[in-house]
């Protein structure tokens, strides 16, 4: 009987302690590596030294993925380098299991962790730029250049693209694009001008300046690297007309390997409806204008007094970016400047204080460089306090008694 007992009590100290250990383990799983990198930047960058506060938060399970649209600039103003960073509004923000979030857990073995493998082979689809329409005369590098494929309209085997060159009057339409940036600096000639109402009319004369500029040369003016499996293709023709849709065929001239130049006989119509080289960008589009005016509180008087303007570096690139929030616990010391006046004396003072944070970081490879870290609100509990409290401690035997005057309709 006692043996029966003893080994019934084994089993269930071995269940007990194998719920505890499964608990354990989901309670407290192993942080990624780009999560304690980014907890480590966070508390240099908030100034956190010794041992008086503790950060507790990035809980994966509430990250929040978001795609958005990177702008970078560089604007050298007598002999002095301005830059400048612009980020798009997320659009959506979602649940995302992202590659870099996932921890490797040794146990994992033969049938499981197979069947692990073949789920987080699903990644995530990479964010890219929206289709945009660029125009010559421009070069263009193509760092991804086996992944290039040009279409005029129809797949044309170029080999390896690695340059493209277009002529003036060449359009085309650049899909699949991760980012776009200048490849040698640009001078750019002053004053800004404003001749037109409602549009940024200041940045597209200065385009159309730069056209003209780069037609007369004999090298073009304008460079641009492109990152990313990208295609070319002809732009699509507004009508359906056999003449028309022959007018926007592109003509290819194979010039070395790798090397091939695009013309076309079509003339793009100079005015302030669209920008060079970027001619799908209207000149009301909201970015347009906002950067127009940002440029013109830099320059001050500058913009309308003649000389140049370089631009050192401009680059549009699609990110992903994770929000997140988490918590700082600071121990209260002498000397912190900590004001109780409000608080009653009888209530317990605090021996610490909590502040909540929401970081907003980008991914980079395998890292989130943080790019915006803010203070929020937590959500404000109510007080409740007990009557007797309220009453100063008052028995009820003390209570005035209070008659309220009679009503009409009492019977």
């Amino acid at each position: 009987m006692a043996s029966r007992i003893l080994t019934g009590f084994l089993i269930l100290f071995m269940i007990g302690s194998s719920n505890s250990l499964i608990s354990t383990k989901d309670l407290n799983p192993p942080a990624p590596k780009a999560i304690s990198d980014l907890k480590e930047t966070i508390v240099k960058g908030l100034g956190l030294q010794g041992d008086d506060f503790k950060i507790s938060g990035f809980d994966l399970r509430d990250a929040l993925v978001g795609h958005s649209v990177a702008y970078e600039f560089h604007v050298e103003i007598d002999n002095k380098v301005l830059p400048f960073k612009l980020l798009e509004d997320v659009n959506r923000w979602e649940y995302v299991d992202l590659p870099i979030f996932r921890t490797k857990d040794p146990s994992e073995s033969g049938e499981e962790n197979s069947l692990v493998e073949n789920r987080r082979s699903e990644e995530p689809v990479l964010p890219v730029l929206a289709p945009f329409q660029l125009a010559g005369p421009m070069e263009l590098w193509i760092q991804d250049a086996n992944d290039m494929r040009l279409s005029l309209p129809h797949d044309v085997d170029a080999g390896v693209l690695k340059k493209v060159i277009l002529a003036d009057g060449a359009v085309v339409t650049v899909k699949g694009a991760k980012s776009v940036s200048l490849r040698q600096p640009l001078d750019l000639p002053l004053p800004l001008n404003r001749t037109h109402n409602g549009f940024a009319s200041s940045l597209l004369s200065l385009a159309n300046r730069l056209r003209h500029a780069s037609r007369t040369q004999m090298a073009p003016l304008l460079s641009l690297r492109i990152v990313g499996p990208t295609s070319l293709t002809s732009p699509s023709s507004p009508s359906s007309s056999s003449s028309s849709s022959s007018d926007k065929k592109l003509k290819l001239k194979r010039l070395a390997p790798g090397l091939v130049e695009l013309s076309s006989l079509v003339e793009i119509e100079e005015g302030f409806t669209t920008m060079w080289p970027m001619v799908s960008i209207n000149g009301s589009n909201a970015n347009l204008r906002g950067f127009e005016r940002l440029l013109y509180s830099v320059l001050g008087a500058k913009a309308k007094e003649e000389g140049w303007l370089k631009l050192v570096k401009a680059e549009a690139s699609a990110q992903t970016f994770v929000k997140m929030g988490f918590e700082v616990e600071k121990k209260l010391k002498e000397g912190d400047g900590v004001v109780w006046e409000g608080i009653p004396a009888w209530r317990t003072k605090p021996k610490s204080v909590k502040m909540h944070f929401e970081v907003l970081g980008k991914v980079e490879g395998d890292k989130v460089v943080p790019e915006r870290v803010v203070q929020v609100d937590p959500i404000i509990v109510e007080d409740s306090v007990a009557p007797n409290v309220l009453m100063g401690n008052m028995t009820m035997s003390r209570t005035p008694i209070v008659h309220a005057p009679s009503s009409f309709f009492t019977l």
